[in-house]
């Protein structure tokens, strides 16, 4: 979603985004793809067109496109078959795209829900929420049952939804805060959380991981999903985003020589892009910290 999900694909969407309904229903289908593209220590990576990660989904998706597959349409990818997603998301090498038949699955699901209850497009979930980050949110995770990111945690429910809160971000980044990006409770939209964001919160001496978590990060130890370390590195990560954003909304406030309005200028999602920028700007620097592998559709 983004060159990174921060921008989402920007190159893509440009060509597209005239187009508000197929755009819409890119970002869906983006998003609803987006999870798992780390790879194991010492392993050859999953590439596309030269690019990694991400970027090679990205990659993946614009070549499909152009091949004449309508990646936008549920009417397609709700009936995507095995042999079709190894087509379209074959690799420059051997090595193919982590948890393919969960992204299968997930493109089905999705794409049934949206032809039964839907019309077929997202723009109609994004409409019938009125403006409203939170009831879009709860849309998303009530509908769409690969959204559903919770995890129980000393007998609490956690629900973190890294990838139902990118969606509505990145249709709020796309259509630049207007028409189907115009959501009065943005703000109610917290960071990503993600594996990559808490390599530079831990960099930035914003997070501190005990020595114990250190060593078994390093250890190349992956972490289960919804176990009670990988809860909390996820957990602590939105909590200190929460507090850089109101760190960074007090000094604005505090000077008003720099023109911008703290409560609109500023939020969760653009913090969250600066950081995942930076962490790819900066990659080589930041690889002595270990960043926590899980394998999960959840991000």
């Amino acid at each position: 979603m983004y060159i990174p999900s921060a921008q989402l694909c920007r190159r893509s969407w440009r060509s597209i985004v005239y187009l508000k309904i197929r755009a819409a229903d890119w970002i869906f289908v983006l998003d609803t793809l987006n999870f798992s593209f780390w790879t194991e220590t010492d392993t050859k990576k999953w590439n596309v067109n030269g690019e990694t990660g991400y970027f090679a989904f990205c990659a993946a998706v614009s070549r499909a496109i152009d091949e004449g597959k309508p990646m936008w349409d549920p009417k397609y990818y709700s009936q995507i078959t095995q042999q079709d997603a190894d087509i379209i998301f074959r690799g420059d090498n051997e090595v193919k795209i982590p948890l393919i038949h969960d992204r299968i699955k997930g493109l089905h699901e999705a794409g049934k829900v949206l032809l039964d209850k839907y019309k077929g497009t997202f723009v109609e979930c994004i409409k019938s929420c009125k403006g409203s980050a939170e009831k879009l949110l709860q849309l998303i995770v009530k509908e769409f049952e690969s959204y559903r990111d919770e995890a129980y945690y000393e007998g609490h429910r956690i629900s973190i939804y890294k990838r139902a809160q990118i969606l509505i971000g990145d249709i709020w980044a796309c259509f630049e805060g207007r028409g189907l990006g115009e959501f009065h409770d943005i703000d109610s939209i917290a960071m990503f959380a993600d594996y990559r964001i808490p390599q530079v919160l831990v960099h930035y001496g914003t997070m501190r991981y005990s020595d114990s978590l250190m060593s078994k990060l390093k250890s190349d130890e992956s972490l289960k999903q919804g176990s009670r370390e990988e809860v909390e590195i996820r957990a602590c990560s939105i909590e200190a985003v929460e507090q850089v954003r109101d760190e960074v909304r007090r000094l604005i406030a505090a000077d008003s020589k720099l023109g911008l309005n703290p409560l609109t200028d500023v939020n969760a999602i653009v913090i969250d892009h600066y950081l995942w920028d930076y962490r790819r700007e900066y990659a080589q620097e930041l690889e002595h910290i270990p960043f926590h592998k899980t394998r999960t559709i959840y991000y």
